[in-house]
Parts: structure tokens; C-alpha cells; sequence
């Protein structure tokens, strides 16, 4: 993809790392701030950036309220977590039955043709049947959603062929540019495109992060800690997840 440097670009390493460092109440080591400028601008040059339109880096930061400084997009709500579920290394830990985060964007506003989900999971919890993130209609019959044993892109279990490697740490998540395929990532294989005929009915809630938002209430926690997640339109998983994992890395060497 080709980009059109935008001068904007250039401004939001350092907007974005302006704003953690005031919900933070302190500045941030010099590490971290060359970690985030490093992944920001890498995204840019990548062409990924602008598929990203809610995201929160949940980790790097010195407090629970830095790390929910949206990278992009809205601030999302929290609800029940606390600073001590907090890493900042590793990002934000689930209890896997009453902490989510809502990241006030609306499944609806990508289109259903035309959107991705990821999370960066940084431990190795596994479990029955919990989800990192999405939206699924009133009894499930259409999700948008990752999650720990599957992945769903604005369908039902015509997905149940693309599972997820539950325990693994890394970048899980899809994309989907086509309404006859979805493209798969989960850590430890390459990016995997599954074949459908049709994308399904889209679900219009808020997409959850740490649970399935199952028409306004939150269902199937994760008890897992994830470091990063990001909601949009289409993007290479594979872009992304170098990114991704190239900032994890940075900031664990710099924290």
C-alpha cells in the first residue's frame, strides 16, 4: 500500500505519548517513548495506521490510567479493573468473570466486509470457552469476536475450522476485506484464510474487550492478560503482529 504522508503523522507519537505521561501524572522513561514512536511510525510506514480506529497500547505505561489512553480512537470504559491488575510489561490481567473494558466502538462502524479485531495476549492462561474480544447478537447465532478456543467474523460456527491456540502468547485476531473469505492470525502460524460464502448478518453492539458483549451485557470472560488490542477496517495481521511484537519486546527491555 502506498501512503500519502500526512503531516498529522508526524504529530502523533508525540500526542499520543503527551497524553499518557498526563494521565500518568509523571513522564515516562526515554525507552518507552522511543518503544511507542518506534511502533506509531511504524504503523504509519507499514500502512496499517489508518485501519486502526480504536486501540489502547495496555501496557508501557507507569498507571492503569495511561494505559487506557486510547492509542486511537475513544477512551474505552472500565469497568471493575483496578491498578493492581495492572503490568506494565505484560498489560492488564482479566479475572475471567467481572473486569471488561467497552471500547465504545460499535461493531456497525466498520463495515461487515471491512473490518479486523486482534488483542495481544501476554500469558498463557487458557480456559473453556471465554473471549478476548467482540460482539455477538442475542443468543450467539452471529459473532464478530476472538476468542480463546475460536474466531468469528459477523458469523456463527461456520468458523468453528479457523480455532484459536488458546494458551499461546501473541497477536490473535482477524481481518476481512472480502465477503467470501476472512483472514485468521493466531501466534506460532502464518496468517490463515478461510473460505465463505457469505459474512453474515452484522452484529451492532460495542465490541468488549476481556468478554463477548451478548447485546449490552458481558458474557464468556477471559481470565487472560492482554497488552494491546485494536478494532478497525481491514489490515495485514501480519504487519501488525510484527509491529506488535516488536513494542512488547522494546518495552520489556525497557521497563
Amino acid at each position: 500500500m502506498t501512503m500519502v504522508w500526512s503531516p498529522d503523522y508526524e504529530d502523533a507519537p508525540a500526542t499520543y505519548i503527551a497524553t499518557v505521561e498526563a494521565a500518568d501524572g509523571q513522564g515516562l522513561e526515554e525507552e518507552v517513548k522511543a518503544a511507542y514512536t518506534e511502533f506509531i511510525l511504524g504503523c504509519i510506514s507499514d500502512g496499517i495506521w489508518d485501519a486502526i480506529k480504536a486501540s489502547c497500547i495496555l501496557c508501557g505505561a507507569r498507571t492503569l490510567a495511561g494505559a487506557l489512553v486510547p492509542l486511537k480512537g475513544g477512551a474505552p470504559t472500565n469497568f471493575n479493573f483496578v491498578l493492581g491488575d495492572y503490568d506494565r510489561e505484560l498489560g492488564l490481567l482479566g479475572n475471567g468473570s467481572t473486569k471488561y473494558l467497552n471500547s465504545n466502538r460499535n461493531n456497525d462502524a466498520d463495515l461487515k466486509d471491512n473490518c479486523h479485531l486482534a488483542i495481544w495476549k501476554s500469558d498463557t492462561t487458557s480456559g473453556s470457552n471465554p473471549y478476548f474480544i467482540g460482539c455477538g447478537t442475542s443468543g450467539f447465532a452471529i459473532n464478530n469476536a476472538v476468542g480463546q478456543n475460536g474466531m468469528y467474523s459477523n458469523s456463527g460456527a461456520v468458523f468453528a475450522t479457523a480455532p484459536n491456540n488458546s494458551s499461546a502468547i501473541g497477536l490473535h485476531g482477524h481481518s476481512r476485506s472480502l465477503s467470501t473469505s476472512v483472514n485468521f492470525k493466531r501466534p506460532g502460524s502464518s496468517v490463515l484464510t478461510v473460505a465463505n460464502t457469505t459474512a453474515g448478518t452484522q452484529p451492532t453492539e460495542f465490541n468488549y474487550i476481556f468478554a463477548l458483549n451478548n447485546v449490552g451485557t458481558p458474557v464468556l470472560y477471559t481470565a487472560s492478560r492482554l497488552a494491546f488490542y485494536s478494532i478497525g477496517s481491514n489490515l495485514d495481521l501480519a504487519l501488525l503482529d510484527a509491529r506488535v511484537s516488536t513494542l512488547i519486546s522494546d518495552l520489556g527491555a525497557a521497563i
